[in-house]
């Protein structure tokens, strides 16, 4: 779960999005201490702008999971357009609401009290695909050190 105010960076989708039966391809957001703050897409930008406008929430991102690029599904290179399947396939982020499972006692927790602590709150919950064999993951330790994480789409 990311921290709901502390992403900064710009993130393109690597795989189309099947958004309610509409196709929304090479999504590029731009965010700014959590929010999105410039969007596009390469078709179907008023579906992804409609998602935007869900809430205040749906700017914000509620998850970012790792999947290397060498999944079963992925090694299938077929696009199911059916996030179910296709987030199997790719590392991917969602915009909109977190899982409260991710904070310790997060389940009890009113929307507020999940906001104060860092996670998203929102209607809507739409994971898109970021994975490629391009993919390079660096994490940062306390001390500052860079460990890597992906290379080349896969655990380094």
């Amino acid at each position: 779960m990311p921290h709901r105010s502390g992403v900064n960076g710009t993130v393109t989708s690597t795989l189309p999005l099947n958004l309610n039966g509409r196709l929304v391809e090479g999504i590029k957001l731009t965010f700014k201490e959590g929010k999105v703050i410039e969007y596009d897409a390469a078709s179907g930008r008023e579906h992804l702008t409609s998602l935007l406008e869900t809430d205040e929430g749906a700017s914000y991102l509620g998850e970012m999971a790792l999947v290397p690029f060498d999944s079963p599904i992925s090694k299938m290179k077929r696009v199911f357009y059916n996030t179910g399947i296709d987030e199997n396939a790719s590392c991917h982020f969602a915009l909109g609401s977190s899982y409260p499972v991710n904070i310790e006692g997060g389940t009890k927790l009113s929307k507020a009290d999940l906001l104060a602590r860092g996670a998203n709150v929102s209607l809507t919950h739409v994971d898109f695909m970021v994975g490629s064999p391009e993919l390079e993951i660096d994490g940062e330790l306390p001390d500052g050190t860079i460990e890597p994480v992906f290379r080349n789409g896969v655990w380094a």
